[in-house]
Parts: structure tokens; sequence; C-alpha cells
């Protein structure tokens, strides 16, 4: 085994403090309990937030297009759209034409209401975390982050 690089502790606090997927996951649970705080009057989870921001679209939305959206496999996306469909805010809806076998879901009339107040609920959290962090260009930010997100897409540029 090569000594060319050693696990010193020295070593360990350089990792931990470079690290982008580290500090990216931080940033992202740190975040989604903020969310999930803010969401708590409407019963619903920052992630269930995003389940319907992306099904709020003209047509009812295929499986592997939410999935993909939100990096999420779509085993895991079934499972979470369950409470969502439980509670009337998304309904399945037969597939496009050409594959009926296929699952896309749409929010139903209830889902679109409650997704208007989240909305608001999210634009003043978002807000005041942007005010938190003065000096920063949350622009570059944002692109910097879905530059990273794109990576795992393979689609840069």
């Amino acid at each position: 085994m090569s000594r060319a690089h050693e696990a010193t502790f020295e070593a360990t606090l350089a990792v931990r403090d470079a690290c982008l997927c580290l500090h990216a996951q931080r940033a992202g649970r740190t975040l989604a309990r903020r969310f999930d705080e803010t969401f708590q009057p409407l019963a619903l989870t920052s992630g269930q937030f995003w389940i319907l921001n992306a099904l709020n679209r003209p047509e009812p939305a295929g499986m592997r297009h939410v999935a993909s959206l939100l990096s999420m496999d779509r085993t895991t996306l079934t499972a979470a759209l369950k409470p969502l469909v439980r509670r009337g805010l998304v309904e399945a809806a037969a597939g496009p034409r050409a594959d009926r076998r296929s699952r896309a879901f749409a929010l139903t009339a209830a889902g679109r209401e409650i997704l208007a107040e989240a909305i608001g609920l999210w634009r003043q959290a978002h807000a005041d975390i942007e005010r938190s962090l003065p000096g920063s260009d949350t622009d570059r930010l944002r692109a910097g982050l879905r530059a990273l997100s794109d990576l795992s897409a393979g689609t840069t540029g």
C-alpha cells in the first residue's frame, strides 16, 4: 500500500475544510430542516414541497421527468408520492398515449391550493435566508450549485 497519502489528523482537517461534498451536504441538510419548519403549518416537508412544485405544470408529469428534475431515483419518488396521493394533493394519471403503462402524476385542486400557500411561505423564508448571507453573491452560488447538479446528469454547459 502506498504511503504517498497518509491518514494523518492534519489530512483529515484539510479534507474536512476543503470538501465540496461535505459542505454541500451540510448546507442541504440545514436548508431542508429550515424549510421543513417553514412548511410545518401545512403538514408538508421540504421534499414534498419540491414534488408538488415539480408537478405544477399544464400536463401530468411522468415519473422519469420528475425523478430527474429532483435528482431522485424512481423508487424513492414513488414512495414519496404515496402520502401526497393519500392526502388528495396528487393524482395518478395515464401516461402518454405511446405507453399507457407508464404513470404520470398531476396536482389536484387541493394540491394547487396548498402549493400556493407553500410558495408564499417559501418566498418569505427564502428571502430571510438570502438576507442572512451578507456579502455573498446568491446568483453566483445558485449557478455553481446548478453546475454541480448538472455534472450528475451529464448536461454541463
